[in-house]
């Protein structure tokens, strides 16, 4: 956002008074663009780095590829103001070699509509774009015939040209002496020249006309060189021709005069693009529709055509798409010379950016034409292009020299996909591909085929968002709209934790199943090893500068999956894997503090004849258990000699619940007191006296439940605490997949348990204020039996009256549809934990109920904290079979999540009743049906019902309107497949439909049928608040990692409720004359609905949603395209007329114009602040900001969209 000087001192100068003289705003940019419009590629941060920059209308992004095709970001910076273009002037020691700054490192030339042309520099101590030189080329803004809107940069780096959307370009030569960088600069035509009286005796050989593009043809690339004069190739279209020209330019650098030397036309397609081909000397490929030309400008006077492409009988040709709307071509744009000049420019293109509200898709010219290329980096010897055409294929082409001349061998398709905005081939083979409106990717070439590798991600555009604040967690969420068909999906925006990259290692840590960091010694402040288990292998790596392998050295058992692992006591480690727990103590070589042996000493323990599924290592104890039959082990290490251990069985349980997972709590805090009993008397605190939390260990079960346990070395188990998991949802039905996947014990201020469920959910329980009573549950419906192996089995269980406490579920919440698994990043029972889902979050301990934020890093598999000398706070991810060491920093950033929907999504709604998005999708490929509503999951992005259109029928607007109690959508759709608004602004004669629609919340039966339920929230029951889905995790885990049994429904994925659905049922439909285009709540009983330049206020009589009656009815102009109310305000928005405000008296049932737009504006939207206060979008890219003063007019602040 700017504000200009003219505009603030006009919006100063004009009519004011107290209300809106104290009034101010603040425009903060929430997300940048993600629109690439222009790719490059040089050394910019060093003479070594191979750096890419996005040009993103108004930021630069800093990129670099790495080894397995990921582009991680470097530096993403805003610019002030629009960019129009960029370009790299690459480093020549003869001009640059005095300022050692700069010293091998390319330049990045831009210009924007700021009127300058910049060269800027990346430092790398201020990790951002800085200015070498400004020069001011034209007037801010868009001026017609002043340089600034395309940039052509010499390849020796001599010369820079820049060229105005017609009549003049300007050249200007850099420096060999100190001071200023660019020591020349001459406009062609001069002023002299472009005077009338002149401009008819030149006009065939000057540049008079739309200038599409613009290159320097190099003479001898050997020689860089200021001796030779520049020459630039230009095509231009005359005013009134059908034809484009190829000029060639010559500048005189000593008689400071620009020459036109030739031309070159010729019959045929029409060409619109020309590029040099490197290191050729004169050659350079004229893009033309429908073929490619190389031309031989060696011969300045007399260009040639030496071979010619015909891109209508490529190899291998797919089948042509068509996506043009010729009808939707700038119809708002007001200056007459602006429209000619750029509809010049964007006649060739068949998918206007302008055109994605439109209904229709127009036939193309039947032409193929290259619409992005990119040369092969550093390849001195046969010049390499690929390049896509505007069908989506991609193709290579090779300029061979041989003793006949040039020749032009072209490829096979290597690659099917969309038509591409920009294409940029860099080294290692990858190839990055920027779509307008999709995502881009990152393509290989691999053995004469491209391969897809990663994505780039683009929102843009967004069409429609909502913000809410889900599950009432204080956190506001954006759901957007982004993208057209086929690229459209649904994106959820929301705020996150910043992580800095630290380090990556390559793509070769395939089918790793677990993580974790061990320390040598209790007290340590820094881990020792990183514990890497995989499918049939387990490696240690030691934690520092670098992690280097020393597995030999510890101890662990190499070809096994390690199912956990830590530190018993000091010095010794334990892993426990399927058949075998082992006790190890490393060597010095592993770590300083090992034992000064050849090889570690090692000593194990085995359960007879099972093999164990879960196990956890505490402070002096180890806890495993087994399943088929299912049994629990408390095992204890006792010294028998010097270096020698043994490992002995404490306790011995039956079980008749199979456990799922197994922890043990962490130190306790320091604040804490230092008997580790736990008073009775503190109501803030649950455990009774005699409970030593260092003997515990939190289970979960099968049951499913989680429970708290306490063991005494001489003594029996207690049950602690228990708290069983019986969820239902909506209708009462029981939730599916609640069997812990990881339990936690938490203490701030209060002890609580967390646990994460197989299907996504994340549990918080608590101890009930007042104790309940010892009756409540069966001790022995966990452990039937058990064998003290120290006193007699009637101790074994020591059953006390005040034991187990009831734990009671505070809070619930479903974070993703995969496994949770909680990892606390300290050793402490109060530090915070990240759970690992879909995707990760980091869980604040201390806040009440459950409160966790978005971690701003891909979704990984596992994480584990690393604490190191050189990285204190280190987290460690495994995502895409890397390991990613990264660091959480003190800032927040905006995390995205994507949905592919089909079709083009255009609206999106929240139902807060069902948890659910209401999203109205068109251009859909499903038969007949061209446009629909559908009821999306925003956890996982199922499609979970639609109502579907007539055919022909597209869907223009939607809300919820609230009758009585229950909320209904209420939707507008046009039955024309044409334009609703014609170019002048009025409203075409055509037709549309009003629809109210009910979402009712259905139960499918076994016999298929379905059973009309009670709306959500009804039931008196403890029920979960969202709606359950039927899928599958991605990611298929091991029945061990995941601690399942056979029975177990969840064993080999995410299985969720199935018996719930929310389905859409008409009740009530009539058709308008006009296309109901714009429809908004009003006053909480009525709804606003717009069709052709009328509007209507419409109600609900009786609050019955199967009648609709008009009430009052308003007139506009021109087409309306947009209405907003504030109470009793309504703003209208008037195409060409600006914005009307309303007011409905509900007695006399009319509506009575209060005050008009003090100027004419082409709406695009409008919101009512306040009743007297709306802010205004245009067409143009404008804000304005219009205040009522007291209904007698309207003040005006206007802002420029940048």
């Amino acid at each position: 956002m700017a504000v200009s000087e003219e505009e603030c001192s006009s919006a100063k100068s004009g009519p004011s008074s107290s209300s809106s003289a104290s009034r101010y705003y603040l425009s903060k940019c929430v997300l940048r663009g993600s629109v690439v419009l222009q790719v490059l590629h040089a050394h910019i941060r060093s003479p070594s780095s191979n750096d890419i920059v996005f040009g993103k209308e108004t930021s630069i992004e800093l990129v670099v590829i790495e080894e397995d095709g990921n582009v991680q970001s470097v530096c993403d910076q805003p610019v002030f103001g629009t960019i129009k273009d960029l370009a790299i002037l690459s480093w020549n020691e003869k001009f640059r070699a005095r300022d050692p700054q700069l010293w091998g490192k390319d330049l990045l030339v831009a210009t924007s509509d700021s009127g300058k042309l910049s060269l800027l520099t990346f430092c790398n101590e201020m990790h951002r774009f800085v200015s070498v030189t400004h020069v001011q080329i034209s007037n801010p803004g868009n001026p017609m015939d002043l340089p600034g809107r395309k940039l052509a940069v010499d390849s020796s780096g001599c010369f820079i040209a820049s060229s105005a959307y017609e009549d003049r370009l300007a050249l200007f030569s850099m420096s060999m002496a100190s001071g200023d960088i660019i020591d020349e600069r001459i406009v062609y035509p001069s002023e002299s020249e472009g005077t009338p009286s002149s401009s008819r005796s030149i006009h065939r050989t000057s540049i008079r006309g739309t200038i599409w593009s613009i290159c320097f043809i190099s003479q001898d690339s050997r020689q860089p060189s200021k001796e030779h004069n520049p020459v630039l190739a230009v095509i231009i279209n005359r005013r009134g021709s059908l034809q484009n020209e190829l000029l060639l330019l010559e500048w005189n650098v000593k008689a400071h005069k620009i020459f036109v030397i030739s031309q070159y036309a010729e019959a045929g397609p029409l060409a619109y693009d020309i590029v040099e081909v490197p290191n050729a000397g004169g050659l350079a490929f004229l893009f033309r529709t429908g073929d490619v030309l190389l031309m031989d400008l060696r011969d300045r006077r007399n260009p040639s055509c030496v071979y010619k492409t015909n891109l209508n009988i490529l190899p291998n040709a797919l089948e042509e798409q068509t996506y043009v709307d010729d009808s939707c071509k700038l119809h708002d744009v007001d200056d007459e010379r602006f429209n000619v000049a750029a509809c010049a420019l964007l006649e060739l293109s068949d998918y206007d950016p302008m055109c994605i509200d439109s209904d229709n898709g127009g036939a193309n010219s039947g032409y193929k034409y290259v619409c992005s290329w990119s040369w092969e980096p550093e390849n001195n010897r046969d010049p390499r292009m690929i390049f896509c055409v505007d069908t989506g294929e991609f193709f290579m082409i090779e300029v061979i020299f041989d003793s006949e001349g040039p020749k032009v061998n072209l490829s096979e398709c290597l690659y099917k996909g969309l038509p591409c905005k920009a294409l940029l081939w860099v080294e290692g083979g990858y190839v990055a591909a920027l779509v307008e409106m999709g995502d881009g990717v990152v393509l290989k070439l691999v053995d004469g085929r491209l391969c897809y590798t990663n994505p780039i991600q683009n929102i843009a555009p967004i069409l429609d968002m909502a913000v809410v604040d889900y599950r009432d967690e204080k956190h506001g969420q954006m759901f957007a709209c982004c993208g057209v068909a086929p690229e459209g999906s649904l994106r959820i925006i929301r705020n996150g934790i910043n992580v800095e990259s630290l380090h990556r290692t390559a793509s070769i840590y395939q089918g790793i199943t677990g993580t974790w960091t061990v320390r040598m010694k209790v007290t340590d402040l820094h881990h020792s090893f990183l514990v890497l288990s995989f499918v049939e292998e387990t490696r240690i790596l030691s934690v520092g500068l670098s992690f280097t392998d020393v597995t030999d050295s510890v101890g662990f058992q190499p070809n096994v999956c390690t199912l956990a692992c830590g530190l018993v006591t000091d010095g010794l480690l334990v892993q426990i894997h399927q058949s075998t727990v082992k006790l190890c103590l490393p060597t010095k070589a592993a770590h300083s503090e090992g034992i000064s042996l050849s090889s570690p000493i090692c000593t194990s323990w085995s359960p007879d004849n099972v093999s164990i599924s879960l196990g956890a290592v505490g402070h002096n104890f180890i806890v495993v258990s087994t399943s088929n039959p299912c049994f629990l082990f408390i095992l204890g290490v006792r010294l028998l000699s010097a270096y020698q251990y043994e490992i002995y069985e404490m306790q011995h349980l039956v079980l008749q619940n199979e456990l799922s997972c197994i922890s043990i709590p962490g130190q306790e805090i320091e604040q804490k007191p230092s008997n580790s009993s736990i008073s009775a008397n503190n109501s803030n605190i649950s455990f009774q006296s005699g409970v030593d939390i260092n003997k515990t260990f939190v289970i979960g079960t099968h049951r499913p439940s989680v429970e708290i346990w306490f063991f005494e070395p001489g003594g029996g188990i207690t049950v602690v605490a228990c708290g069983t998991i019986s969820l239902t949802n909506t209708i009462g039905t029981a939730i599916s997949g609640c069997v812990p996947q990881d339990v936690r014990l938490v203490f701030v201020d209060k002890y609580y348990v967390l646990a994460g469920l197989r299907n996504g959910m994340l549990l918080r329980f608590e101890w009930p204020v007042e104790p309940c009573p010892s009756s409540s549950i069966n001790m022995v419906d966990t452990a039937l039996s058990s064998i003290n192996l120290v006193n007699s089995v009637a101790n074994a269980f020591d059953k006390r009256n005040d034991l187990p406490s009831m734990l009671q579920l505070i809070a619930i919440r479903r974070i993703g549809i995969t496994p949770v698994f909680l990892v606390p990043l300290g050793d402490t029972l109060d530090a915070d934990i990240i759970a690992l889902s879909d995707r990760p979050w980091l869980l604040h301990s201390a806040r009440h109920s459950l409160s966790y934020t978005s971690i701003s890093f891909q979704p990984s598999t596992h994480v584990t904290p690393v604490c190191s000398v050189e990285c204190p706070k280190g987290i460690l991810f495994v995502a895409e079979n890397s390991l990613h060491l990264v660091e959480m920093v003190h800032s927040k950033r905006l995390n995205m999540q994507k949905f592919h929907l089909d079709g083009t999504p255009r609206k999106v709604l929240y139902h807060d009743e069902s948890k659910m998005l209401l999203v109205m999708r068109t251009e859909l490929n499903c038969g007949t049906c061209l446009s629909d509503i559908c009821c999306v999951d925003p956890l996982s992005g199922s499609v979970l019902s639609s109502f579907r259109l007539e055919l022909g029928e597209t869907g223009k607007s939607m809300e919820l309107v609230r009758v009585g109690g229950e909320q209904v959508l209420v939707v507008g759709t046009s039955l024309s497949s044409g334009p609703a608004v014609m170019p002048s602004g009025e409203a075409e004669s055509c037709k549309g439909r009003l629809l109210v629609l009910c979402l009712d919340h259905v139960q499918n039966s076994d016999s298929g049928s379905m059973t009309f339920c009670s709306k959500a929230g009804s039931s008196s029951k403890r029920t979960s608040p969202f709606h359950e889905i039927v899928t599958h995790a991605p990611e298929q885990l091991s029945s061990s990692s995941l601690g399942s049994s056979p029975d177990d429904n969840s064993s080999d994925g995410i299985k969720l409720d199935e018996n719930e659905v929310w389905q859409f049922r008409l009740a009530y439909e009539t058709k308008w004359q006009g296309v109901v285009f714009k429809i908004c709540p009003y006053l909480d009983r009525y709804f606003l609905a717009s069709a052709g330049n009328a509007f209507y206020v419409c109600g609900f009589p009786n609050d019955n949603p199967q009648k609709v009656r008009r009430y009052a009815m308003g007139r506009t102009h021109h087409m309306i395209t947009s209405l907003s109310a504030h109470f009793t305000r309504i703003a209208v928005g008037d195409c060409r007329d600006g914005i009307i405000l309303f007011s409905y008296h509900e007695e006399a049932r009319k509506l009575e114009q209060l005050c008009c737009d003090p100027s004419r504006r082409l709406v695009a939207d409008c919101i009512l602040m306040d009743a007297d206060t709306a802010v205004v979008s245009d067409r143009k890219g404008g804000i304005a900001i219009l205040c009522s003063d007291h209904l007698e007019g309207m003040l005006e602040l206007s802002l420029s969209l940048l």
